[in-house]
C-alpha cells in the first residue's frame, strides 16, 4: 500500500516536473523570438494566488537564485508594483518587461506607441476573458464580453452615454455636491472630518442611482425633489423597505466593500461560513440582488405601459431596447435577456460609483495638500461661473467647455494621471494567432497567448511623453511623481497624433467620440494617457465621469475651501495664537502625513486607501481660511 502510494506521488511529481521544465523552456524559445530582452520567474506574479503568497515564494526565489537574475524583476513580482513603483521599473528595463514563467508569457509597457497600437486594434488584441469571468455574477456584460456579443452589448448600452444624459449627470453633480457639504458642516467634530472617502462614495452612489435608474436619493435632513419618480421613491428611504434588510445604499456600499470576498469566494463558502465577513456579504449580495430584479420588473412594467419616458435612465433604456421589439413581435432587433440587463447595471456601478468617487477622493486631498493649486482653481471658479451665481442656474452646454480648459479641468486630469482608478488595463494576444507591433522602429512578432498589460500609473509618467520640471516637493530631477495641475497649461510636446502600426477601428460603436482632455490644454501623445483606456474598449462613461466632477468640483470650491486638519498636534486656540511662521511648520505636518497615506494607497481592482486608512480635512468658507489661503509649498 505505501509503495503504490510512493509510486503514484512519484510519477505525479515527475509529471509536473516535466511539464514546468518544458514548458519553461518553450516560453523561453517564444521569448527569444519577439528580440526582446526577458526575464524568467519561477510563478506567474498577476495570479492572483501568487500575490497572496508572494511573501513566500518571492523571498525563496531570490534565496535560491543569483542576485544577477532577480535583482531587476523581482520588483514586477510584488503586489501593488504597477502603483507602489511607478515608473522606475520601466526606467531600469526599458518601456517594455518581457515575464517569462513555465506556464505564460507576460509583457508590461509604457510605451505610448505600443499602447495606441494595441488600443486601436480591438480584434488582434482582445481582452484576457479569463481575468473578467469573476465581474459576470450577476450576468453577462460589456466588460466580460468579446467578439459579436460585445459588439450586441456596445450596441445596447451605448444609446445611454449621450450629452443629453451628461447634462443631467452634471446638474445632478452639482446639487449631489451642495447636499454633501452641507452634511460636513452639520456632522464636522472639532471643525474636521475625516468621512471624505465614504463620503464622496455616497455622492457618487446618489448620481448613478439617478442616471443609471431614476432613483433619487438624497442626505439625510434633506427632502425628496418634488419631481422624483413616486415608484421608485420607497427605495430612497434611510430605513430598509419591506422584503429587505439593508437599504438600497447600504446593499451596494456592503456590496462594494466586500467585492473581492464574493468575487473570489465559492458559493458554498460564502453561504455556510459563520464568520462575520462572509455574512455580510452575503446579505448584501442578496439584498442587491432583490432591487435589481424589482428596479427591472418596475421598467418592464413602464414599458409594457408605453411609457415613453423610461428610457432616460440607463436600466430602463437596456429594458426599453430589449422588451420593446419583443412586445412588437419584432424578434430580430438586438435583445439583452434579464441577467444581461443586471450584469450591466453590476458593472455601470462597479465603474460609474466607486472610480468617480477615488477621483473626487484623491482631488480632495490633493488640493488640501497644494494650497496654490486651489486659489488658482477658485480663480478660475469666479472667472468662469461666478462667485456669488446660484449654481443650480449653470448651463451645462454654455460653462462645460470653458471649465474643462480651466483649472477645473486640470485638477481633474492631474488626479486621473497620478492616482488612475485602475492601474493596468490587461490584453492579450489571440490564443492561436501571433501579433506583430513596431518597437523602437522595428517589427516584432508576439506570440499567442501573451498577456500584455498597458501600465497606466508608468505609460502616465513616461518622461518622453510628458514634460517635466524638477521637484519642489522631493527634489527629484522631474516633477513627474508629483501632484501639479499647472502642467496641463505647459506646451505640448508631441500633439495627439494617431499612433498604429496596423488598421484601427472603423466601425462606430457609439457613445461619446470626443476627446476626453480640452483641446485648448497639454494635448498628452496618443497612449501615454489612459485613465479611461482607449480606442473602441475605452470606458463608454467616461464623459459622464468627467462632467461628474467638473461640476461637483465647481460646486464646493465655488463657496469653500478644503484644509488639512490640524487638531492632533494643536486646538483651534493653539493656532490661533501662533504666528505665520508657526502655523507653516504646522501646516506642513498635516501636508506631509496626507501625502505619506496617499502613497500607502492600493489596487484592489480600484486605487484607493485600504485597511482604514483615513486623512481629516476641514471644510471653511471663503474668507476664513486659517492656512490655505497663503500657505506656499
Amino acid at each position: 500500500m505505501v509503495s503504490s502510494i510512493l509510486l503514484v506521488t512519484g510519477a505525479v511529481v515527475a509529471w509536473w516536473a516535466f511539464k514546468i521544465i518544458n514548458g519553461l523552456r518553450t516560453n523561453i524559445a517564444r521569448a527569444k523570438s519577439t528580440g526582446l530582452p526577458y526575464h524568467v520567474v519561477p510563478v506567474n506574479p498577476i495570479n492572483n494566488i501568487a500575490q497572496i503568497f508572494a511573501f513566500i515564494w518571492v523571498p525563496l526565489w531570490k534565496f535560491l537564485v543569483p542576485k544577477k537574475y532577480w535583482e531587476d524583476i523581482a520588483e514586477v513580482c510584488e503586489h501593488n508594483w504597477q502603483f507602489k513603483k511607478r515608473f522606475a521599473p520601466f526606467a531600469k528595463m526599458g518601456d517594455n518587461i518581457l515575464i517569462v514563467t513555465p506556464f505564460t508569457l507576460t509583457m508590461h509597457t509604457a510605451s505610448p506607441e505600443i499602447i495606441a497600437d494595441i488600443t486601436s486594434r480591438r480584434e488582434d488584441f482582445p481582452k484576457p476573458l479569463e481575468h473578467y469571468a469573476i465581474l459576470s455574477m450577476f450576468g453577462r456584460n460589456i466588460v466580460t464580453t468579446e467578439g459579436a456579443l460585445w459588439r450586441m452589448h456596445r450596441k445596447v448600452t451605448s444609446p445611454s452615454f449621450n450629452e443629453k444624459n451628461s447634462a443631467l449627470v452634471f446638474r445632478d453633480a452639482i446639487g449631489q455636491a451642495q447636499g454633501m457639504t452641507d452634511h460636513w458642516l452639520r456632522t464636522q467634530k472639532d471643525g474636521s472630518f475625516q468621512t471624505v472617502e465614504h463620503d464622496t462614495m455616497s455622492m457618487a452612489l446618489n448620481i448613478i442611482s439617478y442616471v443609471g435608474f431614476g432613483l433619487r436619493l438624497v442626505w439625510p435632513g434633506q427632502p425628496l425633489p418634488v419631481n422624483a419618480d413616486s415608484k421608485m421613491a420607497r427605495y430612497a428611504s434611510f430605513e430598509p423597505p419591506e422584503g429587505h434588510s439593508l437599504t438600497f445604499a447600504e446593499s451596494i456600499g456592503g456590496l462594494l466593500h466586500h467585492l473581492l470576498v464574493l468575487l473570489l469566494t465559492p458559493s458554498i463558502i460564502l453561504n455556510n461560513h459563520p464568520s462575520k465577513m462572509f455574512k455580510e456579504a452575503k446579505i448584501a449580495k442578496e439584498n442587491y440582488e432583490l432591487y435589481m430584479k424589482e428596479f427591472l420588473q418596475q421598467k418592464v412594467k413602464d414599458v409594457r405601459r408605453g411609457d415613453r419616458d423610461v428610457g432616460m435612465d440607463i436600466m430602463g433604456s437596456l429594458v426599453a431596447t430589449s422588451y420593446q421589439d419583443k412586445q412588437d413581435g419584432n424578434k430580430a432587433g438586438i435583445q439583452l435577456d434579464d441577467s444581461e440587463i443586471i450584469g450591466n447595471a453590476f458593472i455601470m456601478f462597479l465603474a460609474g460609483h466607486e472610480t468617480t468617487a477615488n477621483v473626487m477622493h484623491f482631488t480632495m486631498l490633493e488640493l488640501a495638500n497644494n494650497p496654490a493649486a486651489q486659489r488658482r482653481l477658485q480663480q478660475d471658479i469666479d472667472a468662469i461661473l461666478g462667485r456669488n451665481t446660484d449654481p443650480a442656474t449653470w448651463n451645462y452646454e454654455e460653462k462645460v467647455g470653458a471649465m474643462q480648459a480651466s483649472m477645473i479641468g486640470a485638477v481633474m486630469n492631474e488626479t486621473l494621471r497620478v492616482m488612475p482608478p485602475v492601474v493596468e488595463v490587461p490584453k492579450k494576444t489571440p490564443p492561436t494567432k501571433e501579433q506583430t507591433i513596431t518597437i523602437d522602429g522595428v517589427r516584432r512578432a508576439l506570440p499567442p497567448n501573451t498577456y500584455l498589460g498597458l501600465c497606466v500609473v508608468a505609460c502616465q509618467r513616461n518622461p518622453r511623453a510628458w514634460p517635466g520640471r524638477p521637484s519642489k516637493i522631493t527634489g527629484a530631477p522631474d516633477d513627474l511623481d508629483d501632484w501639479v495641475p499647472e502642467r496641463w497649461f505647459r506646451p505640448s510636446i508631441g500633439g495627439d497624433e494617431k499612433q498604429s502600426s496596423g488598421e484601427p477601428e472603423t466601425e462606430d460603436f457609439g457613445g461619446y467620440a470626443g476627446p476626453d482632455t480640452s483641446a485648448s490644454m497639454f494635448r498628452p501623445v496618443r497612449g501615454s494617457f489612459i485613465p479611461f483606456s482607449e480606442g473602441p474598449r475605452a470606458c463608454l462613461g467616461r464623459r459622464l465621469a468627467i462632467v461628474e466632477v467638473l461640476g461637483a468640483v465647481a460646486a464646493i470650491f465655488q463657496k469653500y475651501s478644503i484644509e488639512n486638519a490640524v487638531e492632533d498636534w494643536a486646538s483651534d486656540e493653539e493656532v490661533a495664537r501662533m504666528n505665520q511662521s508657526q502655523k507653516d511648520a504646522l501646516y506642513r505636518k498635516a501636508v506631509k502625513r496626507s501625502r505619506d497615506v496617499i502613497a500607502s494607497s492600493e489596487a484592489r481592482i480600484t486605487l484607493k486607501l485600504h485597511n482604514g486608512a483615513r486623512i481629516p480635512l476641514r471644510l471653511v468658507k471663503r474668507g476664513e481660511e486659517r492656512f490655505v489661503n497663503w500657505y506656499e509649498e
